[in-house]
């Protein structure tokens, strides 16, 4: 639609009573996409984020990790105001010198008394990359401890060791997915005693690839809800501003290694994918997702590229419904 016509059909609407219009001439006005995927919640503060990652602790503060640095850090106390604090890392581990100078995609979780964060270093294009591993029991700036390396690859690997999640089973047994463009996204077996491979399972699973077309997807996360795995991930291209195309979506398994296939029983090893959240309207690129359950149920936490900020990377949250057995975002 052109600058003019926009014009004309929104003096159209002014002048005349919406009821009126009839409902063809309304869905040619908006965007369909508009009706399938909601708006991010209200947000406010220090919203500029990228792949975040968050958690309420037992005094009801909320602790968001994300891309940049040593790991940028933002805390709020009612999920709507954010503020910015020191990064994770005052002093970033000299190991991450041998793949790069920051780190990327942290994944906080809370287990034995003490935080967890995954998180990947690595450089933009380049599979020569670490999966990093450090605990705190406060999960605050500065309190964490580095535990080195977890998982790596190589510029001759098949895949890419970025983007780690943590899921721990129902049985007790942790694994970690992870995975970006190559061969997709991969899991591993954690030993819940070292946060590091379990050495009696050094198989490499594979949960979701793209073999035909581009190979971008990554960005898993897993949880487990109403007896099915849900593997959630991000396709296509990030960090390009008002260009991206990202979007997020989501399969399903009855085993935590899967196969996971999406709503049209398409496997997510063959390009399947159901879709959660899609660019809508000023809302461009959404992904690099977190799932959080809070008390008001289960949370999408992601970012998003501000179409009216010249793409400025934004925190996005929406809550999840689960009633249709797949996770719509409202």
């Amino acid at each position: 639609m052109s600058r003019t016509s926009r014009k004309d059909a929104r003096r159209a609407t002014r002048r005349t009573p919406l009821l009126a219009v009839p409902a063809a001439i309304l869905l040619a006005l908006v965007p369909s996409s508009a009706f399938a995927y909601p708006n991010p919640g209200t947000v406010t503060g220090s919203i500029v984020v990228h792949d975040p990652t968050m958690i309420r602790t037992s005094s009801g503060q909320y602790l968001l990790y994300a891309t940049g640095g040593g790991l940028a850090y933002r805390t709020s106390a009612n999920r709507i105001a954010f503020s910015a604090g020191g990064d994770a890392f005052g002093t970033r581990p000299g190991w991450w010198s041998s793949y790069a100078t920051e780190a990327w995609a942290p994944d906080i979780s809370y287990r034995g008394g003490k935080y967890l964060m995954y998180y990947a270093v690595s450089t933009f294009g380049s599979n020569k990359s670490a999966i990093g591993l450090a605990g705190s029991t406060t999960g605050l700036p500065g309190s964490w401890s580095d535990y080195g390396t977890v998982y790596t690859s190589t510029t001759s690997s098949d895949y890419n060791a970025i983007d780690p999640n943590l899921f721990v089973n129902d049985d007790g047994k942790w694994w970690l997915s992870f995975g970006s463009w190559w061969t997709g996204i991969k899991m591993i077996q954690i030993d819940p005693s070292t946060g590091k491979q379990l050495a009696s399972n050094t198989t490499r699973y594979s949960l979701a690839s793209r073999p035909t077309g581009t190979k971008a997807v990554e960005a898993p996360y897993i949880v487990e809800r109403n007896g099915y795995y849900y593997l959630f991930a991000s396709y296509d291209t990030c960090c390009a501003g008002a260009s991206s195309t990202y979007k997020v979506k989501v399969g399903r398994a009855t085993s935590v290694t899967g196969p996971y296939y999406d709503r049209n029983g398409v496997a997510m090893t063959n390009n399947g994918g159901t879709p959660v959240l899609e660019s809508h309207g000023r809302y461009i690129g959404p992904g690099g997702q977190s799932i959080m359950n809070d008390a008001d149920g289960d949370l999408i936490v992601y970012h998003y590229y501000d179409g009216q900020d010249n793409g400025t990377p934004k925190l996005g949250i929406n809550l999840l419904n689960w009633s249709s057995g797949w996770p719509v975002a409202h």
